[in-house]
């Protein structure tokens, strides 16, 4: 994995870390590793707020089994977008 991908990866890694929906990011560090690619392939194939907060709410329950209520997917998926169109090259964030 190249040095940029590892960047947008752990600033990624970050957001969702903050986010928290199961409340362990302090204990469990790649607990949210698993939406990092997918996240990224969809961010860089131009995903808009609703496929991220879609993907998110799909995340929380079919995978986490969390019920999204409460969890805010759809906010999350505004600072996923945020974050994506605010970092660029300097930030290490490549675009295929």
């Amino acid at each position: 994995m190249s040095p940029r991908n590892t960047s947008a990866e752990d600033a990624l890694r970050h957001l969702l870390d903050e986010w928290d929906p199961m409340g362990v990011a302090d204990d469990v560090q790649d607990e949210y590793d698993c939406m990092l690619a997918p996240l990224l392939q969809r961010l860089r194939s131009g995903a808009d707020r609703t496929g991220i907060g879609t993907f998110l709410r799909r995340e929380l329950e079919d995978h986490f089994g969390l019920d999204p209520l409460g969890l805010r997917p759809e906010a999350m998926a505004v600072r996923v977008i945020d974050w994506w169109a605010s970092s660029g090259p300097a930030e290490g964030v490549t675009r295929a």
